[in-house]
């Protein structure tokens, strides 16, 4: 049977909608990055509704002619940033009722699961690694509005999820966007902190990393970027030093990790860590996994894919 599950996901950043197949087959992942008016570094939840508004229609059109001679089986939709209590975020409501609205008139299941759920499944698939989501595992989760460690097992629906470390204070990707507006780069920052970072070629300053175990500061290196900058304006220079302090930050909250729980595959995922000298560095790691930048930043293919999941599970297919 032509059949597909369908993933709905409205974060801060992006409008996607993804489509994966019976075997488990990403075909459609469509993204819309939500604008940001020039020199800001980020969304008022506001903003983000209604940007979310604007797209989802132009997203549905794609979806349609994605699974156009498909049964759809299921809709899966990411309803907050993390499963926990406490955890909302408005954006994700545009989403829901995205979900609601495209399930009713088919009758097709809602299956509900938290953004970081998504962005796990999205790396483990883009790995090819899915066969770790029915076992015990490490990940960490990088991004403009999350840093974390988290120890992960399979659950009934979705993931269980235990956060084991992460940043005090700022996120990586807060980091890296307030140090590249600061620099007049646009937000997000982080593809031309990269490419900016890949052209340097002189020495990189030692800085001490604020670590312990799997907690870390983030804040001090806003601080040393912005001397940097005054004293060098060096865009370049400053952007590989950002990247070398974000490296041995992860480093060592990995080896805390390791400390704590031997011998589990560790995932990278969300958006910061498709930065491919951050992967070059991580990677070294036995079992260390990473996602492709399409499955990296915010998308709704690990929601759709999770949908599968429990589809099976409930014995739909």
């Amino acid at each position: 049977m032509n059949t597909c599950f369908i993933g709905i996901d409205t974060s801060n950043y992006t409008t996607s909608l993804a489509a994966c197949d019976g075997e488990g087959r990403v075909f459609a992942n469509i993204r819309f990055p939500l604008p940001v008016a020039a020199g800001e570094r980020g969304l008022r939840q506001s903003d983000a509704v209604f940007a979310h508004v604007k797209n989802l229609p132009l997203a549905m059109q794609q979806l349609s002619d994605a699974i156009r001679g498909r049964q759809i089986l299921a809709v899966g939709v990411s309803e907050s940033p993390r499963r926990c209590a406490g955890s909302y975020m408005p954006c994700f409501l545009s989403g829901v009722a995205a979900a609601q609205s495209f399930a009713a008139p088919i009758g097709a299941p809602i299956y509900r699961f938290a953004h970081q759920e998504g962005h796990i499944m999205a790396a483990l698939y883009s790995a090819g690694k899915t066969d770790l989501a029915n076992r015990e595992f490490l990940a960490f989760h990088v991004s403009g509005g999350t840093t974390e460690v988290l120890r992960v097992a399979p659950a009934e629906t979705g993931f269980s999820v235990s956060v084991i470390g992460g940043s005090l204070d700022l996120h990586a990707g807060q980091a890296i966007d307030r140090i590249g507006v600061m620099m007049g780069l646009k937000f997000p920052c982080g593809k031309e902190i990269e490419k900016l970072a890949a052209t340097y070629t002189g020495k990189i300053p030692s800085a001490r990393v604020s670590v312990k175990g799997t907690e870390c500061h983030l804040s001090g290196l806003e601080n040393l970027a912005a001397k940097l900058w005054k004293e060098s304006n060096d865009a370049a220079f400053v952007s590989a030093f950002v990247l070398e302090f974000l490296a041995k930050t992860l480093e060592k909250m990995t080896e805390g990790a390791d400390e704590g729980s031997p011998f589990l595959p560790v995932v990278y995922a969300g958006g910061v860590m498709s930065n491919a000298f951050l992967q070059a560095r991580l990677g070294k790691r036995k079992e260390a996994y990473f996602a492709a930048p399409e499955f990296s930043a915010d998308n709704a293919a690990g929601i759709a894919l999770l949908c599968r999941k429990a589809c099976m599970k409930d014995g739909l297919i």
